[in-house]
């Protein structure tokens, strides 16, 4: 059977994950690298730490199966969106630290072209708000900051990436500088209508456009790799794609009103809304969900900034467990986190407020809260803002949704999975594997690999669980989320009071 290679580069470790044709993940390999903090509000990545454990997740993955290599036939990668580095084009060495999607160091830039009227123009040619969330104001503030970075852009020394261009140019040597639409559409740099880079956003973000990579859909070829020397025969790269996209993809959320939550260090709400864009003034971003074919798909997305992450938090800054694995232990040793609300705004809050200055908050204490109950509203607040961002999502599109499809690390968490029913109040049916964006990238490198003719021939893949049904009483229900929309009201009312 063909075995596919599949690169999964998230926010917080690489894996490489060896699927076969009917899309089973055979084995895996992971490596994590380091967050970089060195202020608040700023997140960064060393990028030849992701190469450098690129190459590393791969070799340990194909020790373990020397005896099939001659099974391979592709690689594919999914990858962590908005991060985006400046690297050299003769080495292909970073030149700066990759800023990560979570940093807000560029709010500056954004509230000065927000006041100069521009949120307007982003948002109708990009899909996107104008927000550090995003990869253009990364960009912006590097070249003001680090001149010699601007005048290397602009000399054709150096390029522009995200995290997939920037694998694919050191897995080719150089030879290949492209993305796909998924990834390129989160720059504010991308044109979602006309499908390409758009000349006015880039000379508003000051971005020289030569500095790019070219866009390829994501079943198309990226040139061939031999991981730098690590297997004789070149294997073609193809099926690229932004990590959320990927899992809306192996969900096969082909149809309008299709929806996917895919629960990560953030979170990414993601609804087929079908070939044509529609737009919303409401905080819901338009996304490309997709390019098959020359035929676009969009969706209505909603982001959650921090999701799993808080677990991490919980483990690593406020030292309350072990591990994430603890967390879940303490939480589930409680009924209900006893009126204590964790709104996990480290990095400002996504939809339905957008507000990037929000800071995190733990309210409700009492003399009877202990770290159980901090466990448990770190869980909870997973599923109150999945709920906070269907509401709006679902009122913006007019489509009421019946079923959620939800994948990603906090699904094993049958609490947290029952709890999050309750919450939005609509069918959740889990997927029973975790690896729903390495899925994603390795059906479209299927489909350029011509072992797949088309997506009506993915059949019922089986990875769902038996879906969870709503059973918590309405008026349950109601006073938690008056509880937790308290909570947010106090971390907004305390930003417009500094």
């Amino acid at each position: 059977m063909s075995m596919i290679i599949t690169l999964d580069q998230s926010t917080s470790a690489t894996k490489a994950l060896l699927f076969d044709s009917s899309g089973a993940v055979l084995d895996k390999a992971v490596r994590e690298h380091k967050q970089h903090y060195p202020q608040p509000g700023w997140v960064e990545h060393d990028a030849e730490e992701i190469w450098i454990n690129t190459l590393a997740t791969v070799k340990q993955l194909l020790q373990r199966h020397h005896n099939s290599l001659d099974q391979l036939v592709g690689v594919s990668i999914t990858n962590q969106r908005e991060t985006v580095v400046i690297f050299e084009r003769s080495s292909g060495k970073p030149l700066y630290p990759a800023i990560v999607w979570q940093c807000r160091r560029s709010e500056p830039v954004c509230e000065s072209l927000s006041a100069a009227g521009h949120d307007r123009l982003i948002h109708e040619r990009s899909g996107l708000k104008l927000d550090p969330y995003f990869s253009g104001s990364k960009l912006l503030w590097m070249m003001d900051n680090h001149p010699q970075l601007r005048s290397r852009l602009e000399s054709g020394e150096a390029l522009i990436g995200t995290i997939d261009s920037y694998l694919i140019y050191r897995l080719t040597q150089g030879q290949v500088f492209a993305t796909d639409p998924t990834n390129a559409s989160r720059t504010l740099l991308y044109n979602i209508h006309d499908l390409q880079w758009d000349e006015a956003l880039c000379s508003l973000w000051q971005v020289p456009m030569n500095a790019l990579p070219e866009v390829r859909e994501s079943s198309a070829f990226f040139g061939e790799t031999d991981f730098a020397g690590i297997i004789d025969k070149p294997l073609p790269v193809a099926g690229v794609m932004g990590d959320s996209q990927a899992a809306l993809f192996a969900q096969q959320c082909f149809a309008p009103g299709d929806a996917k939550a895919t629960l990560g260090t953030g979170s990414s709400v993601l609804l087929n809304i079908g070939n044509k864009p529609r737009f919303s003034d409401q905080g819901v971003l338009t996304a490309l969900a997709w390019v098959q074919d020359n035929e676009p798909v969009y969706a209505f997305e909603g982001i959650i900034i921090n999701s799993a992450s808080t677990l991490s938090w919980l483990q690593t800054q406020l030292g309350l467990a072990q591990d994430v694995a603890e967390i879940a232990e303490l939480a589930a040793q409680v009924s209900d986190s006893g009126g204590v609300y964790l709104v996990p705004a480290f990095s400002g809050l996504g939809l339905p407020h957008w507000e990037p200055g929000a800071r995190a908050a733990i309210v409700g204490l009492s003399s009877h809260s202990d770290r159980r109950h901090v466990s448990k509203a770190a869980l909870d607040s997973i599923a109150y803002q999945l709920r906070d961002v269907l509401d709006v999502m679902q009122a913006e599109s007019g489509i009421a949704m019946q079923t959620l499809k939800v994948d990603g690390g906090p699904t094993a968490n049958q609490q947290l999975m029952q709890f999050t029913a309750d919450m939005i109040g609509t069918d959740l049916q889990v997927s029973a594997t975790p690896e729903c964006s390495a899925l994603g990238a390795t059906m479209m490198g299927l489909l350029a690999l011509k072992i797949y003719p088309s997506v009506t021939a993915f059949s019922d893949t089986g990875f769902n669980k038996p879906v969870l049904q709503p059973r918590m009483s309405e008026t349950d229900v109601n006073r938690m989320l008056a509880g937790w929309r308290a909570a947010v009201a106090q971390v907004l009312t305390g930003k417009k009071s500094v």
